[in-house]
């Protein structure tokens, strides 16, 4: 046992007694927290094993993510509040100050780790989008920077230096190096708007104006589409988005307007049939869904028909395959009646020579 007169001497402006109730919370608070931190991690690692969803897998990332030293300065902190210190004397606030940059060290591991999993995320379910893993790695690393940069200032300012003139430097020389690099920054976030909106991945056949192509890679700031003959054609992502894309890709099934007319001499009941045969030869084939048959009216040298289907595959050449056998199917049906198509009606200009023109 420890004489009280001991416990009573003052050693740094604080008894022995206080300095061993300091010690006795420092040690309690690493002790606890390292037990916390095993028995949250058992939990959580069972119950991960149990469950499909991802989010008790970050937790438990997050947990094991807990630095020795933030541990240690925490304790450290609450420590420092048993003693007194007198007001010339800065142990106290050196004790804060470390303690505040193990925090910030912290969030850093923190924030670290929650990057990288959004980013396995996203990679892992669009897996087989490859050109857009660059993009959301090279976002990765920005947001990394960003985060360290953030950081890196309350650090700084938690140290006792004015950051006020250092941010307004950044501001002014970001202002400036954005000015400078704006198309590659308009390009670099036209990589964003197409990897997170998504109007075309890479495989999908797109128009673009008058260039159309299969997209073969979507850079940071370029993407890549493979023409027709052959070519690579290369567009800016910035002038891509402002353009209309056409994304064939996406296309389910196409309409079809099949229009014809027959000659006026033919009878009035096999014109009231006709409707009915065109709509027969439609739902005959496959992949096809009929729409609408009608008469339609008449001219002077036709009696004029439009039937509507849907061809129901997104396949070119399944299309003209289709739309060939229904189109043949049609003229069978007409050649049953003994019925031809009418000759389209044309128009004759007139014109006097130029020499009789007065």
């Amino acid at each position: 046992m420890l004489d009280a007169d001991v416990l009573d001497r003052i050693y740094y402006h604080n008894s022995l007694r206080a300095w061993l109730i300091a010690l006795a919370v420092m040690a309690g608070v690493v002790l606890g927290l390292a037990i916390l931190r095993r028995l949250l991690l058992g939990r959580l690692e069972r119950l991960a094993k149990r469950t499909r969803t991802e989010a008790d897998d970050v937790i438990v990332d997050l947990v094991r993510r807990t630095s020795v030293p933030f541990r240690v300065f925490m304790a450290l902190t609450l420590g420092s509040l048993v003693l007194t210190f007198p007001a010339g004397v800065r142990a106290g606030q050196i004790v804060r100050t470390i303690a505040v940059l193990a925090l910030l060290y912290q969030v850093a591991l923190w924030g670290n780790g929650l990057i990288g999993y959004f980013t396995r995320r996203y990679l892992a379910r669009h897996a087989a989008e490859g050109s857009s893993a660059t993009t959301i790695t090279a976002l990765s690393y920005g947001a990394r920077l960003l985060l360290y940069g953030m950081l890196f200032l309350l650090a700084l300012s938690n140290l006792g230096i004015d950051i006020t003139a250092l941010v307004a430097g950044l501001g002014i020389g970001g202002i400036a190096v954005a000015l400078a690099v704006q198309n590659i920054l308009g390009d670099l976030f036209g990589a964003l708007s197409i990897v997170l909106d998504k109007p075309f991945v890479v495989g999908d056949f797109i128009i673009v104006d008058q260039y159309m192509g299969t997209v073969e890679h979507i850079g940071l700031k370029t993407t890549r589409l493979r023409a027709l003959g052959g070519e690579q054609i290369v567009m800016s992502n910035g002038e891509l988005l402002k353009s209309r894309i056409r994304n064939w890709a996406r296309l389910k099934e196409r309409r079809v307007v099949l229009a014809f007319g027959i000659p006026l001499s033919t009878p009035t009941d096999v014109v009231e049939r006709l409707p009915v045969m065109v709509r027969q030869a439609i739902e005959s084939r496959d992949l096809v869904r009929f729409d609408r048959a009608h008469f339609t009216g008449f001219n002077a040298s036709a009696f004029n028909f439009e039937a509507v289907y849907w061809i129901l595959t997104p396949d070119y050449a399944a299309f003209m395959d289709r739309q060939q056998a229904v189109g043949l199917d049609v003229l069978r049906s007409l050649e049953r009646e003994g019925i031809k198509l009418a000759p389209a009606p044309q128009t004759v200009v007139l014109r006097r020579p130029k020499e009789d023109q007065t």
